[in-house]
């Protein structure tokens, strides 16, 4: 079976959790069957892989209309395949295009819902337009829908009741704890100004409305004042959201921030992440949150939202802590964002005082991530959910 996936990340250009997903599901998947990635901007290496640029005459069009730009060339390209699996709203219009153009089954895996993300309005402007109609159309014809929790399966119901439920079903999102596994090297926190001696709290993500960063933010106001505060933080949605999330860093009344704004090799973040006391994510919107599994496979305890997909992963009070928020705006915003703050802070700070508790969390959650999120295991899953829909 030749599958062509679809994706606007692939490395080694990922910034995001689909970027990831997508690089260990195609490595597994090449085991089982015959794989083409199609994907955004420069070329890539592989034989397997191929890239895709703003076509010529889009360069000032509107961000969205580029997208949509670069999908057509990749669907052009899709002929042969026997399915087609795109990730995201960036690449599902490819594949909603492929599956009319040749006859090939479209499957879609939900990492996030333009429907959820209202806040992208303010990067894409009318281009959020385009986003939304681009994601509706591809996931109401495609021929299966994975969501990535039960989470993300709840909310492409809500979202979309015009689909039916049998449709879409729920394979995690996983990590390879060869590659993610604790480093006892500190280089890489001294480098980046990281006192190796004194406990820290750890965020990584862009800075976007969905990552909840200001909420955390206004949280370390309150945060143990022993403890450093390292952000692995960058590539802004907007000037005004950078803009404000460096006045809130400069106002923290604190010693020991650690800003660290270009993306950093996996490498580093998995030496950052292994030292860390606590890792933190505060996301107002996270289907999964693979992120948090990183951190559980380099035996770190986690605070994060119980929101979305992340109770799937973090059990509260075993490989962490879950900080409970009321949501009743449409973009995830806190009912309280002074409560959520002060909740995010005290949750932190009893990690901070209990380092044994917080270590014996730590590896409690690597013995999760292990048993339950392996890629070898979710590509197999996967494999299935294809032979299921296959054109005979």
């Amino acid at each position: 079976m030749r599958v062509d996936v679809l994706s606007r990340e692939y490395p080694p250009e990922v910034y995001g959790g689909a970027g990831v997903h997508v690089e260990y599901l195609a490595r597994e998947l090449r085991r089982l069957a015959d794989v083409r990635v199609r994907c955004f901007g420069a070329p890539r290496p592989q034989e397997d892989v191929a890239s895709y640029r703003v076509p010529g005459g889009l360069e000032t069009a509107n961000a969205a209309l580029q997208v949509l730009g670069v999908d057509l060339e990749m669907a052009a390209d899709c002929r042969g395949a026997d399915l087609v699996h795109s990730h995201t709203w960036y690449a599902n219009f490819a594949g909603h295009v492929a599956k009319m153009l040749y006859g090939v089954p479209h499957v879609v895996t939900t990492h996030s819902l333009e429907p959820l993300r209202p806040w992208k309005a303010e990067q894409l402007g009318g281009g959020y337009a385009l986003s939304s109609w681009a994601e509706h159309g591809a996931l109401a014809s495609a021929d299966a829908i994975i969501a990535v929790s039960e989470g993300m399966r709840r909310d492409v119901l809500a979202a979309y009741p015009g689909i039916p439920a049998e449709r879409v079903s729920v394979i995690h999102n996983g990590i390879d704890t060869g590659e993610y596994a604790p480093d006892p090297g500190t280089a890489f926190l001294t480098g980046h100004g990281i006192d190796p001696g004194r406990p820290y709290v750890v965020f990584v993500g862009r800075v976007t409305r969905q990552k909840g960063l200001v909420h955390l933010l206004h949280a370390a106001r309150h945060l143990s004042p022993e403890a450093q505060l390292v952000l692995c933080a960058g590539a802004p949605d907007t000037p005004e959201i950078a803009a404000e999330v460096a006045g809130l860093v400069r106002g923290l009344d604190r010693d020991g921030v650690v800003w660290i704004s270009e993306m950093l090799p996996r490498r580093e973040v998995i030496q950052i992440l292994t030292h860390a006391t606590v890792f933190v994510c505060p996301s107002v919107y996270e289907p999964m949150g693979i992120v948090n599994l990183e951190a559980m496979a380099c035996e770190t305890a986690v605070v994060a939202t119980a929101t979305g997909g992340i109770p799937e992963v973090v059990t509260d009070g075993v490989t962490g802590l879950l900080v409970p928020v009321e949501q009743p705006a449409a973009d995830g915003t806190p009912g309280d964002p002074r409560r959520f703050a002060a909740d995010l802070a005290e949750r932190v700070n009893l990690l901070l005082a209990d380092p044994a508790l917080a270590a014996s969390m730590g590896v409690a959650g690597r013995a999760r991530a292990v048993e339950h999120f392996s890629w070898p295991r979710i590509a197999g899953r996967t494999m299935d959910l294809y032979r299921s829909i296959a054109r005979p």
